[in-house]
């Protein structure tokens, strides 16, 4: 029996930052193609079940959009026998019960925020499966649903699917724990919310499924649903089907020994081909599966290199976000480049100076150190955690969300990347000094 669980699907929503040549087809590449293809994949592997862990339509005005592809896909895996079973999620909890009340032939499983269980597969199917669901009964729940989750297992497979926040300390999203977890008995968790997948396996068939497309250039990597082979009354196999339409990617582009700043260029279509060789693989490795047809890849330049920034300018001169057509007609882009390059020289040395570059190299030192290990240090990092905090509270990003608290880690990494880019700038309007000093 073939089961095939899909995270976060967000109907209505469609990709932003795409190219001029890309961008007239933004609902080719959107959660709504994802979740065509995925019901093409169902019916071609004769899956016994879909199911689907919140959060299937990404707002409550985007109904009728939804329903539109919604309808479509369940009537068409209905007509091949195929069950469709889900639960509503924090962005879906009011639309998806209306949905479902139109959709005959999708079971919403646990509304109201009420556990129930669903047998799939019973009798020939070597003792079926069990799926046991809990629906968001309203926006925001402070509580762990698994408090009232029935203690009561039948002899069958049992998987729970939820729509939860875990180990998050509390919060409004449903808030779990990985012991409580553990400790519900399940044979395996299903969830939906955070849309980075797990590494997901038959041995350990625990977390999150991820979105069913990246929703934002963030969202990187592998996207697509989870194809659940079950036997003998246990999961025999559990892998993740890369058939999102578009993906995002972040590549990194090693400059060490260029010898001027338009060789960048090269590298950077070097590691594209790279990329798209290691694609090309992937895909012949799921020959029923349809995988990306366009790429949006963040540039890393790093590497010890004098031309860091001069080689951001230089790529951004060059027109590098057209679309680079890859073996097999995959498009990709390039959305972003980041420079963390290290000018060639040696920091100790150039720390023992008093002018700007020696300041900013003593302070990068710094940052290699450990916490509490140096006052100042610590205040740095704490300063720059309150500069942060500070800056998302600002009413202009207001419409992003409830921002996350910024930890040590995140502070040091954007002083780490902000010093270097400055020295390496400071350095470059005095090239000589910069020989002596390495």
């Amino acid at each position: 029996m073939k089961i095939l669980a899909v995270g976060d699907i967000h109907l209505g929503r469609t990709p932003s930052r795409l190219p001029a040549e890309l961008a007239g087809r933004r609902r080719d590449f959107g959660p709504a193609e994802a979740w065509r293809r995925t019901v093409e994949f169902a019916l071609r592997e004769q899956v016994r079940a879909v199911l689907l862990a919140g959060d299937v339509v990404d707002r409550d005005d985007d109904f009728f959009e939804a329903y539109v592809a919604l309808e479509r896909g369940v009537r068409r895996l209905a007509d091949a026998g195929v069950e469709v079973v889900g639960v509503a999620g924090n962005h879906d909890v009011e639309v998806l019960p209306k949905l479902a009340q139109e959709l005959p032939a999708f079971r919403l499983l646990g509304a109201g925020g009420c556990w129930e269980a669903v047998n799939i597969g019973t009798g020939a199917d070597a003792g079926g499966l069990a799926v046991w669901g809990w629906s968001f009964p309203r926006r925001q729940v402070f509580d762990s649903p698994l408090a009232t989750l029935p203690a009561e297992r039948g002899a069958s497979l049992s998987l729970g699917l939820l729509h939860c926040d875990r180990d998050a300390s509390g919060g409004p999203y449903a808030p779990v724990t990985s012991g409580e977890l553990h400790a519900a008995g399940m044979d395996g968790w299903l969830l939906g919310h955070i849309h980075a997948p797990d590494a997901l396996t038959a041995s350990s068939p625990s977390g999150y499924l991820g979105s069913l497309s990246g929703l934002h250039r963030g969202e990187t990597g592998i996207r697509g649903p989870w194809l659940i082979d079950v036997e003998g009354g246990r999961i025999d196999s559990l892998r993740q089907v890369p058939l999102a339409p578009l993906r995002w990617e972040r590549i990194d582009v090693d400059l060490a020994g260029i010898d001027e700043a338009a060789d960048a260029k090269g590298r950077v279509l070097a590691a594209l081909r790279a990329y798209d060789s290691q694609l090309v693989g992937e895909q012949a490795r799921w020959p029923g599966a349809k995988g990306p047809d366009a790429v949006g890849a963040r540039i890393r330049l790093y590497g010890r290199s004098g031309f860091g920034m001069a080689a951001l300018d230089a790529l951004r001169s060059e027109g590098l976000g057209d679309v680079f057509v890859g073996e097999g007609g995959v498009q990709y882009f390039v959305t972003e480049i980041d420079v963390d390059t290290r000018p060639e020289i040696d920091l100790e040395t150039l720390a023992r100076r008093s002018d700007p570059p020696g300041l900013l190299a003593a302070r990068l030192m710094l940052l290699d150190r450990a916490a509490g290990e140096s006052p100042e240090r610590d205040a740095l990092v704490e300063q720059t955690r309150k500069r942060l905090r500070d800056e998302a509270q600002r009413t202009r990003w207001q419409g992003l969300g409830e921002p996350s608290e910024p930890s040590g880690d995140d502070a040091v990494d954007w002083l780490r990347k902000a010093g270097w880019q400055a020295l390496d700038l400071l350095l470059a309007q005095r090239p000589d000094e910069t020989r002596s000093a390495g």
